[in-house]
């Protein structure tokens, strides 16, 4: 045997022998006996098994248990340990706001009807629900949902004398109540599946009880129209007119148009 293939079979016997001492650390640490892992403490929490919209009876098919952990459940949250028959109390109450698929249902959020319509119950306390007619043109071309929050405008046309001339035509505008939230539009009390806009012919309100009687003057006085509020806006004081209020004036019929006065709110504009 040559000087070279002593050589080879050494190297081949060296590898041979690294290979079965890497074998052998590897079975040890196999071996080894795993690391206990902490358990989290959980909980059963009552949530929305699918999307319940605004005004929608809750059925037992709406409702699930599913697994929390305790550090990330709130106290407002309706446990099974609790409440082990939850689902039985929940089923009839109405959904005063929506849920999405997987929330925690909280009781707040929902109201025993007791015979009345969902409107009645989820009406808040100390609020009046009043109608007004609208159409495309004075309801924001059809984008104004329910749940939306709106300002009420007055427009009306009117006839004034000026000296050494003819009769011209006043168009005045005014802001009659300010961010209020629309709750139905016609007979729909939540957003259609896939539809963004609403074409109904009249808008349900939540107005305060001196509002109604505002609300009612002016459909008397002219044409409503529903201005649409940001969602950033929505937060704002809402704004109720009053008889002191100034007039956005415009003339027409002399050729010129003019803005005379402005009211508070429009000022900040």
């Amino acid at each position: 045997m040559n000087t070279a293939r002593i050589v080879v079979l050494a190297i081949a016997i060296s590898a041979g022998g690294v290979a079965a001492y890497l074998a052998s650390g590897s079975d040890k640490e196999a071996a080894a006996p795993a690391v206990a892992v902490q358990q989290i403490p959980t909980m059963d929490v009552l949530v929305a098994k699918d999307d319940i919209n605004l005004g929608q009876t809750v059925v037992a098919e709406n409702l699930q248990w599913q697994t929390w952990t305790e550090s990330s459940s709130s106290g407002s949250f309706i446990r099974k340990k609790d409440r082990p028959e939850a689902i039985k109390d929940i089923v009839g109450s109405i959904a005063r706001a929506p849920f999405i698929a997987g929330e925690p249902i909280r009781e707040q959020k929902l109201v025993k009807a007791n015979g009345s319509g969902f409107m009645a119950a989820i009406l808040p306390s100390g609020m009046r629900a009043v109608s007004t007619e609208i159409s495309a043109e004075t309801g924001a071309g059809g984008f104004i949902l329910p749940n939306d929050r709106v300002d009420v405008i007055l427009s009306k046309r009117e006839k004034q004398v000026v000296a050494d001339g003819p009769p011209v035509e006043i168009v005045s505008s005014q802001l009659v109540i300010g961010n209020v939230r629309v709750l139905a539009i016609d007979q729909a009390p939540k957003e259609k599946e896939g539809q963004n806009a609403v074409l109904g012919k009249t808008a349900t309100l939540e107005l305060m009880p001196d509002d109604v009687e505002v609300l009612a003057k002016a459909r008397l006085s002219g044409t409503l129209s529903l201005a649409l509020r940001s969602i950033a806006d929505s937060k704002t004081t809402a704004v109720a007119a009053n008889t002191d209020s100034k007039l956005i004036t415009v003339y027409r019929g002399t050729g010129t148009a003019e803005v005379l006065n402005c009211t508070p709110y429009c000022a900040r504009r």
